[in-house]
């Protein structure tokens, strides 16, 4: 069973990849400041229990964490703490965290994390070069349990050989969705996955985006059908081939 949990809302734009951000196109659509961080009323989701004294979230979900906002945003430094008390209590869930801040991870981090809490990934985007040169080689020096690479939306041409040893459980690549999506090329896609195949990581082409280039062709892809296109592809790698 998958789980959002979503402690705060709101987030700022950091970089290329934040241009087109689905948490600020639904806001708007509602009037609200997607710039204002707030708590939720989920806050304390993962610990809250049923009238017979059981967790509400079964032992066992997967619960993706803060996806309308970024779990290491500065207006969260005060609360941060209080989540990952929750994170480590309920150690029967996996926490499925996604961040273009990983240069903050140390901000707030729980005296007992060591080499990682194993109930918890923490994902590392990279949208273009600029920013995998920045924030890969901080992300391979810290003590993570669980490790991906998320390259989404991917922009252009990303060499990620430096980055891909045996830490990196998975790579995830996926194109831009949203009216005013940028291209995505499958060429792109391809050397991404041709470098996982050379270093033997996961990698899982994940979607097309709205606007899909190939073969020097620029396709237009509903939103309900970028999933599915991407999978037809047929590219994903288990690294272990």
């Amino acid at each position: 069973m998958d789980i959002s949990w979503n402690p705060w809302h709101g987030c700022h734009k950091l970089s290329a990849g934040c241009q087109n951000c689905y948490v600020y196109r639904t806001d708007a659509k509602y009037g609200k400041n997607s710039n204002e961080v707030k708590q939720t009323g989920d806050y304390n989701l993962p610990i809250k229990k049923a009238r017979n004294g059981d967790y509400k979230i079964k032992a066992g979900a997967i619960v993706y964490t803060c996806f309308t906002s970024d779990f290491f945003v500065e207006d969260a430094d005060l609360w941060r703490g209080d989540v990952w008390r929750m994170i480590r209590t309920r150690s029967d869930l996996t926490f499925f965290i996604i961040t273009k801040r990983i240069d903050r991870f140390y901000v707030s981090l729980p005296p007992d994390w060591g080499t990682g809490y194993d109930n918890v990934v923490i994902c590392c985007t990279a949208e273009n070069q600029s920013m995998a040169d920045f924030r890969l080689p901080i992300y391979k020096k810290l003590p993570i349990a669980h490790k991906m690479i998320i390259c989404s939306p991917l922009l252009e041409s990303i060499n990620l050989m430096p980055y891909l040893d045996h830490t990196i459980e998975k790579v995830t690549v996926g194109g831009e969705s949203g009216s005013n999506a940028r291209i995505c090329d499958y060429e792109w896609v391809l050397d991404i996955h041709d470098q996982c195949v050379k270093k033997r990581v996961t990698f899982w082409f994940q979607q097309t985006g709205a606007r899909f280039r190939k073969a020097n062709k620029i396709y237009s892809i509903e939103r309900k059908l970028q999933h599915s296109q991407a999978k037809k592809a047929n590219i994903n790698f288990d690294g272990t081939k």
